[in-house]
């Protein structure tokens, strides 16, 4: 049994919105710098402060991105980047290169000479990639050596809001060092600082009035007066792994997370995806939305941190669950990354036709899942398709509590009746709150199980994206041995009471299980 999250009900997906904080709001100061031709090299090979516009890039991403407002669109986006060596190496941010179909680069402001490049590396959670532009003796920027102290005098470079006119923008630091998660990124080591800067600048360089790299910028937000950068120590710890071809905590999206209009986490929505990445073979798609990977409910806060965490833990080549909506077409769809490609669940009526006969174990695993309802379309549940046989009435309890209900199985009086026959049941009851918890729930649920010699492996809590309370286990039950599993939670919102029991004989019977803890809705 696990406590993993559920996919978010269609009703929600309505109010798709980014998240705060987006957009790179500010514009430059004004202009510094040589042109590029006149650069000179520091002591260290860099350029210098004077030198600082000759290494500066500007890049424009061209491709199809989805947008949550807006739907599909062939976009150019422009951000900012620089040259980190000789022979054409340059940083710039993963948001504004990853899924690109096409890339183009101009150096130093100068519009009259294109540049082709090509992406070798990118890290979607430290917002981190790595381009290679065709040609050599390139000048480029060094790294500051030393200490980053709060109040250190800071530049910002770049191009924002896509003029090609090259900028810089003076400040000072404000936090050396701090953690910082946006919708996009989630890193450990950022810098705050006061150099003002707005939509792309993206990718430029923060520098020290030596033209050393401090920190490349990656967020900022005007209603906060805060301009963040990922630190140098953060760069120097993956560029010669970008740098060769290795993609760090990335599965391969331009992605954000979404709240709605309330500030709910949402999931992580998928702009662009990287061909021949992770997320592509896994069958993702521009317009996506992750709603959950491993169990963790993705977005939970309105930023990458939980999508990142999982990464963290179980490393980008793992094989890693994954939920996933799909607002084109209306549709759920579970797999893995590095593991069996995403397929859509199928949705049909709670009135099928009954099927007698073959083992409920080894009719589990056969024809996938379908979804099934209630008679009032109240509650929804994915259920194997061998779980045909199907009740979708409402009934009435002890206390006089109305519950919405569907119990689905392969043999539905033998799951009624006993255990020889697995199946679940699922029921809600917004009359139950009054007077009832999860723990009641779960007493009432159990209260015959010892009787049928079943034994509880204890009590746990239990949350997801939409409910909080306990689950319970109990295993060696009646004559098959079966396993017992139920979740009683109560919504977050307080609407309502749930209960959910899923009677297990086989491993396949306990995948089933995992399936219908994740995907069950209430609309209530």
């Amino acid at each position: 049994m696990t406590t993993t999250a559920r996919t978010l009900a269609r009703s929600t997906t309505t109010a798709l919105a980014l998240a705060a904080t987006a957009a790179l709001l500010s514009a430059c100061s004004f202009s510094v710098g040589t042109s590029t031709d006149d650069a000179q090299p520091a002591s260290d090979g860099g350029v210098d402060f004077t030198g600082l516009q000759s290494a500066t890039i500007q890049l424009e991403a061209l491709g199809t991105f989805v947008s949550p407002q807006e739907g599909g669109y062939e976009a150019a986006g422009r951000g900012s980047g620089f040259l980190i060596s000789p022979d054409g190496y340059a940083l710039t941010n993963n948001h504004v290169v990853t899924g690109a179909g096409t890339l183009k680069v101009w150096r130093g402001g100068d519009q009259s000479t294109e540049l082709n490049a090509r992406v070798v590396g990118s890290s979607e959670c430290l917002d981190l990639a790595v381009v290679k532009l065709d040609g050599t003796d390139f000048p480029y920027v060094s790294f500051h050596d030393g200490p980053i102290n709060t109040a250190d005098e800071i530049y910002a470079a770049g191009f924002p809001l896509g003029d090609p006119t090259f900028t810089m923008t003076k400040g000072i630091v404000s936090k050396a060092d701090t953690a910082g998660d946006t919708p996009w990124a989630s890193l450990d080591h950022v810098i705050e600082h006061d150099a003002k800067i707005r939509s792309g600048n993206s990718g430029g360089p923060l520098v020290d009035p030596d033209g050393k790299l401090v920190g490349v910028n990656y967020a900022g937000s005007d209603m906060y007066d805060t301009n963040m950068a990922i630190h140098r120590d953060e760069v120097q710890n993956v560029v010669e792994d970008l740098k060769g071809g290795k993609n760090i905590l990335s599965l391969g999206i331009n992605g954000e997370a979404l709240t709605d209009d309330e500030g709910t986490g949402l999931g992580v929505w998928v702009n662009s995806v990287a061909s021949g990445s992770a997320a592509d073979k896994a069958g993702v798609e521009p317009g996506d939305l992750l709603t959950s990977m491993e169990g963790v409910t993705l977005g939970t806060d309105g930023t990458l941190a939980d999508y990142c965490s999982v990464l963290r833990t179980h490393g980008q080549d793992a094989t890693l669950s994954v939920e996933v909506y799909r607002p084109a077409t209306d549709s759920y769809l579970r797999g893995q990354f590095n593991g069996e490609a995403i397929e859509e669940t199928t949705t049909v009526s709670s009135a099928v036709t009954p099927s007698t006969g073959g083992s409920s174990a080894s009719q589990t695993s056969a024809g996938g899942f379908t979804t099934v309802e209630d008679n009032d379309g109240v509650v929804t549940v994915d259920v194997p398709a061998a779980w045909n046989q199907v009740d979708g009435n409402k009934f009435v309890d002890d206390r006089g509590n109305y519950f919405y209900g569907v119990e689905a199985s392969s043999n539905l009086a033998q799951y009624q009746g006993g255990w020889g026959a697995v199946g679940t049941s699922v029921m809600a009851s917004d009359t139950a709150v009054s007077n009832s918890s999860p723990e009641d729930l779960l007493n009432w649920a159990t209260a015959s199980l010892p009787q049928s010699g079943c034994v509880s492996t204890g009590r746990e809590d239990y949350s997801d994206a939409v409910h909080t309370g306990r689950f319970e286990v109990w295993t060696g039950c009646g004559e098959t041995a079966a396993t017992y599993i139920l979740v009683a939670a109560q919504a977050d919102s307080g609407r309502y009471l749930t209960l959910v029991a899923v009677q297990a004989n086989s491993d396949a019977d306990l995948d089933a299980a995992d399936r219908v803890m994740n995907s069950f809705t209430v609309s209530l």
